[in-house]
């Protein structure tokens, strides 16, 4: 059965290309993640905070290492594109930014974001997601990017709100963390807004 409309971004859209570095312009890199990445991951998963909001900890510097060999080989299934938020200047880790659960045929993915402890507070999430989401929006050609995080997360949400993600409502008992179900704050932009 045909469909009635054609997708919003073909098959090879970001496979076709190399994952790109993306200049925040303002002292940040968004960069490939590379395998020398594992220790400096490893000690950012040893934060209570981020066992607090994220579903994974990290129990070694090679597990972390096969996450990242997974979150290279995502790229090229078009299933994820991940980048590692760096300092321009050292290449100092602070933190991760990607679009997750990525549906080209629809024109849709999911900010994804966090940062190291000794970045907060710096702008640091705000600035990597509103330079991915133009990419993604303006550049790649994405119609909507969705962003969730817990309703109890108030940093998350004044990132989201930073960078245009406009409250659409809440998701009720929708993630499991490993303090229960916790009801979701959903978010998006559209291209064009």
């Amino acid at each position: 059965m045909p469909y009635l409309t054609e997708p919003v971004l073909p098959p090879g859209t970001l496979s076709g290309i190399t994952q790109p570095t993306l200049p925040t312009d303002d002292g940040l890199l968004l960069r490939p993640w590379r395998f020398e990445d594992a220790p400096a991951v490893h000690a950012a998963f040893q934060d209570p905070a981020m066992h607090q909001w994220h579903a994974r900890a990290a129990d070694s510097v090679g597990e972390v290492g096969g996450w990242i060999e997974e979150w290279v080989a995502a790229w090229g299934r078009e299933a994820s594109a991940q980048w590692a938020v760096v300092e321009a200047g050292s290449g100092l880790l602070l933190g991760r930014v990607a679009l997750r659960e990525i549906h080209l045929a629809d024109g849709q993915a999911e900010m994804a974001y966090w940062t190291t402890a000794g970045a907060r507070g710096r702008g640091v999430a705000a600035r990597a997601a509103a330079t991915l989401a133009r990419w993604a929006l303006d550049d790649i050609g994405f119609h909507r990017l969705e962003l969730l995080h817990s309703v109890r997360n108030d940093a998350s949400c004044r990132v989201a709100a930073k960078t245009g993600f406009a409250l659409e409502g809440t998701k009720r008992s929708a993630v499991l963390h490993p303090d229960g179900w916790h009801d979701m704050h959903l978010h998006a932009r559209v291209r064009g807004d």
